[in-house]
C-alpha cells in the first residue's frame, strides 16, 4: 500500500519516515527542527516536536504516533498521548507531544528519531444501548475493575 505524503519546507531534504529493519512495524519519525538549534526537553517538560511531514492516511486506517522503546529506557522520553492518533481526514503537519520523565534534560536535533508510526485498520462501531445490565451478558470476571484478575 502507499499512502501520499507532502514534506513541508522546514523538513526539506530530512528523509521520509522508514523502517528501520526488515520485520518492523512502524516507522521512524523524525523531529523537523532548524539544523542549527539544538531543543532542551527538561524533566517534567512537554513539547510539541514537528515532523514537517503531512500525509493522507486512507479512509478505513488510522496513524498510531508511539513511543521509542531506546528513548524510553535510556532516556525516559516518551510520546505522552500514547498513542496518538491521526485520523484518516488529518491534512495538517503530524506533531509529536514528547514528555521527558527522566532526570536530566534531553537533546532534541534535526533529524532525531523521535516516535514511530505505525498504520493500522480501524473498525468504525455503533452503540446497541440496554435497558437492563443483565443484557450483556455474564462473564467470569463480571464487573471485577482494576487489580480484580489478581498478580501472577
Amino acid at each position: 500500500m502507499k499512502i501520499s505524503i507532502h514534506t513541508l519546507p522546514h523538513a526539506e531534504g530530512m528523509p521520509l519516515p522508514s523502517y528501520a529493519t526488515p520485520h518492523a512495524a512502524a516507522m521512524d519519525l523524525r523531529a523537523a527542527i532548524p539544523a542549527e538549534e539544538v531543543w532542551i526537553l527538561d524533566p517534567g517538560e512537554r513539547r510539541l516536536v514537528p515532523t514537517g511531514l503531512s500525509m493522507a492516511i486512507p479512509e478505513g486506517f488510522e496513524g498510531q504516533v508511539r513511543p521509542r522503546s531506546g528513548l524510553a529506557l535510556r532516556h525516559g522520553v516518551t510520546v505522552l498521548n500514547a498513542p496518538g492518533t491521526i485520523d484518516s481526514d488529518y491534512r495538517g503537519e503530524v506533531m509529536v507531544v514528547l514528555i521527558n520523565h527522566g532526570r536530566v534534560p534531553f537533546e532534541i536535533r534535526r533529524e532525531e528519531r523521535i516516535a514511530q508510526l505505525l498504520v493500522a485498520p480501524v473498525c468504525r462501531w455503533e452503540w446497541a444501548p440496554e435497558t437492563e445490565l443483565a443484557a450483556l451478558g455474564e462473564t467470569e470476571r463480571g464487573e471485577g475493575g482494576y487489580g480484580s484478575t489478581g498478580r501472577r
